[in-house]
Order: C-alpha cells, then structure tokens, then sequence
C-alpha cells in the first residue's frame, strides 16, 4: 500500500532500512530545523504583529510538517510510540487550542513583554504543531477510516486557522496593543498583515497537507477495487 502522505513527497514510507529512506528523513529533518531556527530567530527579533505571524506560522506550517517527516518511522516517531494518544483529530483540538489560546490579548502582552512567556510560545507551537503532523503521516498504514481522520484533521485546522486569521484581519482596532509593529507599520496595519499571513499561508499549508492525505486515501481505494476486479 502506498503512503498517504507520500504522495506529497514527504514522511517517507517504507524504506525504513534502506540507506536512502534514511538520507532523505536526515534532509527532511535538517531542513525543518533549519526552518525552526529562522522561525526563532523571527519571533526573538521583535514582537510586531507581522513578524509573530511570519515566525508562528513558519513553525507550524513549515518546520513541523518537515520535521515530523523526518522523524517518521524512527524511535522518535510520536505517532508510532503513542498512537492512541497522539491521533489525528485528538492532536487537531490540541493544536487549535494551542494557536486561539496565545492569540488571546493577554496571552499575545505577555509573550511579547517577556522572554520566558516568548519562549513558552514558540515551544508549545512547534510541539503543537509537530504532534498534529506526526499524527497524520502515522496514519499511512492504517485502515482507510483512521486515514479519512487524519484528512478531516488537516481541513479542521486549515477552517479554524482561516477564521482566526479572518477575525485578526478584519479586526477595526487594534487587539494588541502593546504588541509593537513591524517594518514601520501602524498597529492596526500591522496586525491586518499578520492575519492575512495567517489567513492564506497558515490555512493553505494544511489544505495542501489534507488534499494531499486525501488523495493517496483515494488512490490506494482505487487500487484496491481494481484489485478485487481483476481477482473476479
């Protein structure tokens, strides 16, 4: 059976031995923390609402997708190590309440105004967003209904990623005021940026990722019909 998420060139399956399922999870990785540590380096720069954004959604849109595929099929695999806990839809609603609950204002005043809260961020994003990956690539060798879960994971976060981006965007004031700006900005102009990048880079990415899922569901159902034809 093919992978699901393979058919988007990532979380490569099985070629767990072979020297070269293991470059390519080394460059997938490599990779992902490559993207991770600019995405770090963003957030630590300054507290602008636009580069938050860029920082957040370079994180979990970006890196995670690459390095949970780099960590697919190994010991570190958290899908294969708990994969009752660490499921598709379950790690969907940790995501979504990891993303809403620090664009709450105060949680939003409180990473910006301090290193450590700066930091409890970035790290519960990049946690957040690698479990919800793990999760979805850990489905490619499952039954055809825990597979359909991982898609409806990725397009319930590609809805409610659009919708807060959505409500940051079309905000008429500025919801975080001691946030600062970016590249010399207004506040509320800053802010309507940040949503947009959230809006269209942040939901396309799990788009892609669930259309993705899906088609590899799609085409394995295909072959297995033709299968079953042919065996008649």
């Amino acid at each position: 059976m093919r992978s699901a998420s393979g058919s988007c060139g990532l979380a490569p399956a099985g070629a767990k031995s072979s020297r070269a399922g293991r470059g390519i999870r080394t460059a997938l990785l490599s990779a992902g923390l490559v993207v991770l540590a600019g995405a770090w380096a963003a957030a630590f720069a300054g507290h602008g609402m636009t580069r938050h954004m860029v920082a957040h959604i370079a994180s979990m849109a970006v890196a995670a997708p690459l390095l949970a595929a780099g960590l697919s099929g190994g010991s570190a695999d958290l899908a294969m190590r708990w994969p009752r806990i660490v499921a598709p839809m379950q790690m969907s609603i940790v995501e979504m309440t990891v993303v809403w609950a620090w664009h709450v204002p105060a949680a939003r005043a409180l990473a910006a105004s301090s290193g450590v809260g700066l930091a409890a961020e970035q790290i519960s994003f990049a946690a957040a967003g690698i479990a919800l990956w793990a999760a979805c690539y850990g489905t490619r060798d499952a039954a055809g209904t825990r597979r359909a879960l991982a898609v409806l994971a990725l397009l319930w976060t590609t809805m409610h990623m659009t919708l807060l981006g959505a409500l940051i965007t079309l905000a008429p004031r500025p919801l975080y005021p001691s946030h600062g700006t970016a590249f010399g900005l207004t506040p509320l102009a800053d802010q309507q940026v940040g949503g947009v990048i959230m809006l269209l880079v942040g939901g396309g990415a799990y788009l892609v990722g669930g259309l993705c899922l899906l088609s590899g569901l799609l085409r394995d159902r295909t072959e297995s019909l033709r299968g079953a034809a042919t065996r008649t």
